[in-house]
């Protein structure tokens, strides 16, 4: 396999953070890009960024960016989101599922039970959504006769990190991964996961800057916004994608293998040896 020329793309959660440097990298390689996200324009969210900026900046780096608002808590919103991509372009070549409900103190210590509730909004956006992205997608990815479908995910699957509602959603999309994969190798199309490190993100830079003095060395080896989608784009090159396909792998482990760096030149470091070795499935089968 080696998804190379005229991709199509979709990237959910991409109105900033991650989402948005993953749809960016992917955008720089010609990709046409689609973007969704809820956020229609600039501060009609507390931190920056829109659809339709991520989409106009993927155009301006050489791809084709077209945004979606679309809320990833509403299956209408998402069937309609790929009856569109198959309208347009009649196929889709990679979805990365990235949308993500990220609750206000979500790194607030403390037990679940003194947490509001509403954390498990983030089994809804980020676990679910995944699923069901994945079940819209998977007849335009069928129909190339190969394809790609990336997770994003974290070390939280594996070790306690923000609570169990956290935790829960990331090992979820692995093991999701590690399934989906067995149900598309007939047709070709991999299935992965990839646990990203601290990302310099909108989000988790306001928190570093507020105590640099704590936080100086987080910085200086957090990863940028568009590694995981450099990621991405080179593990969609392998002639031999559908040997990794169903397991969980950790993004700057990959890098490394794939030779390529982040925009600044350097490889991220890979947490493994502080947070624990990725999930390893079994080969068993019941169906």
């Amino acid at each position: 396999m080696s998804l190379t020329n005229d991709r199509v793309v979709v990237v959910t959660g991409a109105s900033r953070g991650v989402g948005k440097g993953i749809a960016l990298a992917l955008g720089a390689t010609g990709a046409t890009v689609y973007v969704t996200g809820r956020t229609r324009e600039e501060g009609a969210a507390p931190l920056p960024g829109s659809v339709y900026a991520t989409a106009d900046e993927i155009t301006r780096l050489g791809g084709k960016g077209i945004a979606v608002v679309c809320d990833h808590a509403d299956d209408d919103q998402v069937k309609a989101l790929f009856e569109q991509v198959e309208r347009e372009q009649g196929r889709l070549d990679i979805l990365v599922n990235n949308a993500l409900a990220v609750p206000d103190g979500l790194t607030q210590a403390g037990p679940f039970w003194e947490k509001p509730l509403a954390f498990q909004d983030i089994l809804d956006v980020g676990m679910r959504s995944s699923y069901v992205s994945s079940y819209y997608a998977a007849p335009l990815l069928l129909r190339n006769g190969e394809g790609l479908i990336v997770n994003t995910s974290s070390f939280g699957g594996r070790c306690y990190m923000h609570g169990p509602a956290y935790g829960a959603g990331k090992a979820a999309v692995d093991k999701m991964a590690h399934d989906m994969a067995y149900d598309f190798k007939p047709y070709n199309v991999a299935v992965v996961s990839i646990w990203m490190g601290l990302i310099k993100t909108e989000r988790s830079m306001a928190v570093l800057e507020a105590q640099p003095e704590l936080y100086a060395e987080a910085i200086n080896n957090a990863e940028s916004p568009q590694f995981t989608g450099i990621v991405i784009d080179a593990l969609a090159k392998d002639n031999n994608l559908m040997a990794r396909s169903g397991q969980v792998w950790v993004g700057a482990e990959l890098a490394k293998e794939y030779g390529v760096t982040d925009i600044d030149g350097r490889y991220p470091p890979s947490h493994r040896f502080i947070f624990g070795d990725p999930t390893i499935f079994s080969d068993a089968v019941v169906e």
